[in-house]
């Protein structure tokens, strides 16, 4: 038997969460087509035949401007200490300059070449060379989206695995309770209704999760802004801006856990709360 931890690493927007749960044949992480959505290390549990892989999830690599996006860059570095393997991801766009020297280690690294299916192959070959330049041995091109190159990384990822007892049942996805998923399902759907600074100005805390054994469960969130006027803009005129949230929000929650759910959702002003270190600690940063 043979199991271990796997950081993803990569700029923002390159797919490590598409990749994950592509993986992990689940959605786990959040998607959208804004950069940074990620905040928090999301472990992925992938059981197939003797191994195991614990798949980390990570923020993507930016130069930190306040006190949130540096406790993310912080989870990244941890991630990568706790790995036994790390995949650095890229895409098309990819730039010499995003090297992550910052995180490099003894530890195997990967190079996943994602989106390739929005490239010609001709657009591929000198991205290839370019990483091979840099010393990259294991170079394997995918598309995370449709699921090209995953069974080949799987194996490259599998030789790497060192010998151990699965850490986790079979049967689990995740290490994560299921309110954190819910509160994860909630964001997405702000960052997929609103554009510029609302989506990056939120955090979603859940206040109550009550499960029922007849009728919904019922589940009680906040979300935090820093601003009254962000506020406004997120409950929306009579209150439709929210609802659209909730009733988007209510779906992906009831798809996720296989059952109804009464989805309660209330907006309150925390100002600064990005640069709080006091805060962001109790909402579990």
């Amino acid at each position: 038997m043979k199991a271990g931890y796997v950081a993803i690493i990569g700029e923002p927007n390159v797919g490590k969460s598409t990749l994950l749960n592509r993986l992990i044949g689940t959605k786990l992480s959040i998607v959208g087509s804004k950069p940074q959505i990620t905040r928090n290390r999301i472990l992925g549990i992938l059981t197939e035949g003797d191994c195991q892989c614990y798949f980390l999830d990570t923020p993507g690599i930016i130069v930190p401007a306040y006190e949130l996006q540096k406790l993310m860059v912080d989870k990244i570095t941890r991630a990568v200490e706790d790995a036994d393997v790390v995949i650095w991801m890229i895409d098309p766009g990819f730039r010499e300059s995003a090297f992550p020297h910052r995180f490099l280690t003894e530890k195997p690294l990967i190079s996943v070449i994602n989106k390739i299916d929005l490239i010609p192959k001709t657009q591929l070959l000198p991205i290839i060379e370019i990483l091979k330049n840099k010393g990259m041995k294991d170079i394997i091109p995918i598309s995370a989206l449709l699921g090209d190159g995953i069974e080949e990384l799987k194996k490259v990822l599998f030789t790497y695995l060192p010998e151990g007892p699965f850490l986790y049942p079979k049967e689990d996805l995740s290490d994560r309770p299921e309110r954190f998923f819910v509160a994860e399902l909630i964001r997405e759907k702000i960052f997929e209704l609103f554009k510029k600074e609302i989506p990056y100005s939120t955090c979603v805390v859940i206040d109550e999760f009550k499960e029922r054994k007849r009728g919904k469960d019922f589940i009680r969130a906040t979300i935090y802004v820093e601003r009254k006027s962000q506020k406004g803009i997120l409950i929306g005129k009579d209150g439709e801006a929210l609802k659209k949230v909730g009733a988007l929000a209510r779906k992906g929650i009831e798809d996720f856990l296989g059952r109804d759910v009464f989805l309660e959702l209330w907006v309150r002003v925390k100002e600064k709360w990005r640069k709080d270190k006091k805060f962001l600690k109790e909402i579990g940063y």
